[in-house]
């Protein structure tokens, strides 16, 4: 996937949100704060956060729209638990706390929602509409750079007269929209509806990927994530984050990522992650680029400027490389490709929705030459992770030097405790690749002052 970089996004005060994200070469380009619609979440035995009323559309006392009524006995409520690791201190975990989300039923008594719903979990529970009955659940596979969690029940009572739910297609640009979930502000289902707005690639809060987004005008708020949108009773997405600079911008996560998902579960048993080229690329719209790289009047592409040492891409592409069409589709000079009628898409999403080790085809111009290869793609790991979501930190002690394995959550919480950022450990974070499967930069992140170590406190945030 391409690398560009970004202002990191922030919060704006969503408590379900926690990452404020270093602008990662992973990162699309966007000015824009962006918030996980995650319920209000309260840390226990602490104070909680009091819920922003907002409108909302609801039930006046009539009957549901036919449209979708027998839809809502599918969208279940989501009872969670979560608590977080410490990064500066490791061995250490967050207070508990407690959040709401959304989730639907699908074929196979499985619940899909989003990841950030279940992030750090140690209890689920669900609650069907209508019931005052919660379930136990637990988590079969989450996927959290594409923000998705598939939930079983163990339960038998709990699916008995279940609907399941459908999935369609990707929705058309002013097509109405029904967004089904349980938002802060009240305890019962909701429904919002509008309109189709755009198709496009987006930043994912959560994930910090780059994936096929569609934006809505209803309202989508915290609590909303991971319940579906609705068209002709047929899924079209998973609400999921909300631009908040703006009134009434819903993000939904789409079928064909929602499927890429399922898919990659079913087949291989648990999910693999998404696909990426591993390249790092620059537009060509610059006439004096293509002049120099001798681009023929009606050629189009992107220029490659690095590439990821672990991708199949390494031994057959070189720097300078411009790629001009990926899997048969001509890719323009800012990196788009055709979609539907007045829509392109960055090519980036046909990379991210093939299969592990599938052959694509791609074309390049290289000295003057168009040349023919066939990549074979297959996820790709970061010299420095992004999330470590559901998991412990790794650690050492010896002589009071904690050794830790750098990540973006420690940067994360590191700039949250002192209001600043670790330059080198940045730019490592930023501009290294890895050169070798499971290379890690391991860091001393503290020193433990003792007898031991008397003169050397400042050797903390040094690379080791």
């Amino acid at each position: 996937m391409a690398s560009r970089f970004v202002k990191p996004p922030v919060s704006d005060g969503d408590p379900g949100y926690r990452r404020k994200s270093l602008p990662f070469p992973s990162l699309p380009k966007n000015d824009f704060a962006f918030r996980v619609a995650k319920a209000t979440s309260n840390n226990l035995g602490g104070n909680p956060t009091s819920p922003s009323f907002s409108s909302i559309s609801s039930g006046d006392g009539s009957a549901p729209n036919s449209e979708i009524e027998t839809e809502l006995d599918s969208v279940v409520k989501i009872f969670t638990v979560s608590s977080s690791p410490g990064y500066l201190l490791p061995w250490q975990n967050k207070p508990p706390r407690e959040a709401r989300g959304s989730g639907f039923v699908i074929s196979g008594n499985r619940i899909i929602t989003s990841a950030h719903v279940v992030a750090d979990h140690t209890f689920i529970q669900v609650r069907k509409p209508g019931s005052a009955t919660k379930y136990n659940a637990h988590v079969l596979s989450v996927a959290h750079e594409c923000d998705l969690a598939i939930l079983g029940v163990d339960s038998q009572e709990f699916w008995v007269g279940m609907r399941f739910l459908t999935l369609g297609d990707i929705p058309f640009l002013q097509d109405e929209i029904a967004v089904v979930g349980y938002p802060r502000g009240g305890d019962n289902i909701s429904i919002t509806k509008g309109i189709v707005s755009r198709v496009e690639l987006l930043q994912y809060s959560h994930g910090a990927t780059q994936l096929m987004a569609i934006q809505i005008d209803a309202a989508i708020n915290p609590g909303n994530s991971g319940g579906p949108a609705l068209i002709g009773g047929k899924v079209v997405g998973v609400a999921f984050q909300s631009l908040t600079s703006s009134e009434n911008t819903g993000y939904i996560i789409p079928v064909p990522v929602i499927k890429r998902f399922i898919s990659d579960v079913e087949d291989n048993g648990e999910y693999s992650g998404l696909c990426s080229l591993g390249l790092h690329y620059q537009p060509t719209e610059n006439s004096q680029l293509r002049d120099y790289f001798k681009m023929p009047p009606k050629m189009t592409g992107v220029l490659v400027n690095s590439i990821h040492p672990l991708s199949d891409a390494y031994r057959i592409l070189k720097k300078d490389d411009i790629i001009l069409a990926f899997d048969n589709r001509p890719v323009a000079n800012d990196g788009t490709t055709p979609f539907r009628k007045r829509e392109r898409i960055a090519f980036d999403h046909w990379v991210s929705m093939k299969k592990p080790n599938d052959p694509v085809p791609i074309k390049v111009f290289r000295e003057k030459k168009e040349c023919e290869f066939s990549i074979t793609l297959r996820p790709l790991q970061p010299l420095v992770p992004v999330h470590q979501f559901d998991k412990h930190p790794s650690y050492y002690i010896f002589a009071g030097l904690i050794f830790i394995p750098l990540t973006q959550p420690y940067l994360d919480e590191y700039a949250d405790r002192y209001s600043m950022w670790p330059r080198r450990l940045c730019e490592r974070a930023l501009e290294e690749l890895p050169r070798n499967a499971g290379q890690e930069i391991v860091i001393i992140s503290k020193v433990l002052t003792a007898d031991i170590n008397a003169g050397y406190e400042h050797l903390a945030e040094l690379q080791g």
